[in-house]
């Protein structure tokens, strides 16, 4: 019996517009997408350098003047310029929308800020909020049951968790695209008769375990885990069977993590976040304090190259418009430059972005003022920009998510952004 009807045999239909009652969010627009590529951009993407440019400033003189670091170019779309460092993504602007209007009110804190924009919550009690990656598993599952259906490149996190729906609806990670997933492959020196001995007891273990208890989740990721520990799952992650020409357009190792991620969606997995910051080839990452700031356009034109690589491979394999690819970071940079020519944190005014996902795209969504300091048009909140999301992936966000026993919205009153649809 769903909720309604269950208020209605208690005789308290009146009360059922009741905000304690009724569940907040609505039907909204429904998209195509059949997946999602999350690229993560640990540590704060300055958006005036990026895909919100502005007048250039100087961060070397004495007295410093705000602004962007680098010029900015014509894109594919009219009256949308981005930062010189993205030129091949230039081009491909109208498979594009820069969300330049996000905002958010946290301290600007790095756990605080990505917890935030992973989960769309602020941390609240003794609440563990899931991650947008798990909330798809949870309502969309695997697109093929041979795989699972969120994996992670990159560091495990608690933010990119399954909080309160459980271990079930968790990732598996991997930070290396060469071997795939830690714990995968069975030891040469473990044979298939003492494979089989230990999955028997693994069995009679988890048997044993109470209903609804930790035990039982953890024999279930367990029973999980050896059924994709086989040449049907671990075959997604030979970068080999890829033709070289195919490989060079990705880049370097965050372009192989990329070309990784379409790979593993077009082999059925539903959502896979692609961490970019895991060997700091700028020496600082997205974190572009003082002289960090030095080698951004490093990282800017790496990043260029992997996103160019994959919207252009995804329209090539037929599988753009069923694809989301969603950048993420924590928050953005004010427009001023710190003492040693470097930029703080700002969660005020910052840019994400969507690509492909059978959107309608339009280059750039939402204004901000002459410095990217202040949103001046269409401020998008976290959980809007989680609605999208869920939205462009046919996610009913009008019904409950379950912890335990209490409901809770899908987004913190989260919605879509009506333009992209």
């Amino acid at each position: 019996m769903d909720r309604r009807s269950f208020v209605t045999a208690l005789g308290l239909a009146p009360f059922a517009a009741s905000p304690l009652l009724a569940n907040t969010g609505t039907a909204g627009p429904k998209g195509k997408a059949e997946h999602c590529i999350f690229i993560w951009l640990g540590g704060g993407m300055g958006q005036a350098d990026t895909f919100d440019p502005k007048a250039v400033g100087d961060n070397k003189a004495t007295k410093k003047k705000p602004g962007s670091l680098y010029p900015s170019i014509e894109t594919s779309v009219p009256g949308v310029r981005l930062c010189e460092h993205l030129p091949r993504t230039a081009k491909l602007m109208e498979h594009v929308t820069a969300v330049r209007s996000v905002n958010h009110k946290v301290i600007d804190e790095h756990a605080f800020a990505t917890n935030l924009v992973h989960t769309g919550r602020m941390i609240s009690g003794n609440a563990v909020y899931p991650s947008i990656g798990s909330i798809v598993a949870h309502r969309r599952g695997a697109a093929d049951p041979s795989v699972p259906a969120y994996m992670l490149i990159g560091y495990p996190n608690v933010s990119r968790g399954p909080g309160f729906l459980g271990i079930k609806d968790g990732y598996i990670y991997l930070v290396d695209t060469e071997t795939g997933p830690n714990g995968f492959t069975t030891p040469g020196e473990v044979s298939p008769e003492r494979k089989d001995a230990r999955l028997a007891l693994l069995e009679a273990l988890g048997e044993r375990a109470p209903g609804g208890s930790a035990v039982e989740e953890y024999a279930a990721a367990q029973q999980e885990a050896f059924r994709l520990a086989g040449p049907s799952f671990m075959r997604h992650f030979d970068l080999k069977q890829e033709s070289p020409a195919v490989r060079a357009s990705y880049g370097g190792e965050f372009g192989q993590r990329c070309l990784l991620a379409r790979r593993l969606v077009q082999g059925g997995v539903r959502f896979v976040e692609v961490s970019h910051n895991l060997n700091f080839i700028n020496g600082s990452g997205w974190d572009v304090h003082n002289e960090g700031i030095d080698n951004q356009h490093i990282l800017i034109r790496e990043l260029d190259h992997a996103l160019a690589g994959l919207i252009e491979d995804l329209k090539r394999t037929g599988m753009l418009d069923k694809t989301l690819v969603v950048i993420g970071t924590e928050f953005g940079r004010p427009p001023e430059f710190d003492g040693k020519g470097g930029r703080g944190h700002q969660g005020t005014a910052f840019s994400m972005i969507l690509a492909g996902g059978g959107l309608k795209h339009c280059g750039a969504y939402g204004q901000t003022d002459d410095l990217s300091k202040k949103v001046v048009e269409n401020p998008i909140s976290i959980p809007d920009f989680h609605a999208t999301i869920l939205a462009a992936l046919n996610v009913d966000t009008s019904r409950d998510l379950m912890a335990g026993s209490r409901p809770v919205p899908v987004t913190d009153g989260g919605v879509p952004i009506a333009r992209l649809f």
